[in-house]
């Protein structure tokens, strides 16, 4: 029996645009909930959200039953948290803050099992493998694992050339708020400036051959990079959907006249 299908993977190759969502509330209850609204991926964000090893494999469990794809985005890439979140069970990564080819080929290396790389085999005790019951899962790891890689600085532009020519990197996914702030747009990823260098991005991973990928919580600008050609792009994320129900659940409440006279028991 080899390692899980990666769908995912697979839809990118395929070329089938995948519509996400960044899932950050860090709490497998929250998880579940979003696995049943219909997004081709979740992302679990391990950088900017209060996720650890523990939690995001509560989450993993969380999503096996659905139908949405999960990625796992670390704080770092860095081999020794790729091989733990590999061996929760995550099949596809995406790496912030990469600026160069040789830092890709790193985490290509990191992502693949000896002799193609250098992750540590522990399959015996790993959720990965069943526990050591998928008896083909250390022969086919590296056929399923994905590899994105966030470009997100002028240093990230610079080497773009270099990190889309890197054999093993499954995608290529444009960081807009880091990118805005390293643009001197602090807190402005809609900024025309930033914009142009977005589109101008996604124009150069698409003509290289591989799948570009962005969060914009801004649906025309989503709709456009998908019209250009971009391959996986999310949408919003859940800790702002529910700050913005929140408050506007009140503000709907509070702008409604409150009825004159004595107030009725509504259990009476």
């Amino acid at each position: 029996m080899p390692a899980p299908l990666n769908r995912f993977k697979a839809a990118l190759k395929a070329g089938q645009p995948q519509i996400g969502l960044w899932a950050a509330l860090a709490n497998p209850y929250t998880a579940e909930i979003l696995g049943g609204a219909g997004y081709d991926w979740l992302l679990l964000d391990a950088e900017h959200a209060p996720n650890d090893v523990p939690g995001l494999m509560a989450q993993l469990q969380a999503l096996s039953a659905s139908a949405s794809s999960v990625i796992i985005r670390p704080p770092i890439g860095e081999a020794w948290i790729i091989k733990q979140l590999l061996d929760i069970g995550a099949q596809t990564l995406l790496v912030p803050m990469v600026e160069s080819g040789a830092q890709a080929a790193e985490l290509v290396r990191a992502m693949r099992y000896p002799p193609e790389g250098i992750r540590g085999v522990g399959a015996a005790l790993a959720r990965a493998s069943g526990f050591n019951r998928t008896p083909d899962y250390l022969t086919t790891a590296n056929q399923q694992t994905c590899l994105l890689v966030q470009v997100e600085s002028r240093h990230g532009l610079d080497g773009l050339d270099d990190i889309l020519a890197v054999d093993g990197v499954d995608g290529v996914f444009v960081g807009p708020a880091d990118l805005a702030a390293d643009l001197g747009y602090l807190g402005r990823p809609g900024a025309p400036e930033v914009v142009a260098v977005v589109e101008d991005t996604i124009r150069r991973i698409v003509a290289a051959g591989k799948p570009a990928g962005i969060l914009t919580s801004d649906q025309g600008f989503a709709r456009r990079c998908l019209d250009l050609g971009a391959s996986f792009v999310a949408i919003g994320n859940d800790v702002t959907m529910l700050a913005n129900a929140a408050s506007k659940l009140l503000a709907d409440f509070r702008a409604v006249a409150p009825t004159t006279g004595a107030t009725r028991d509504p259990y009476a």
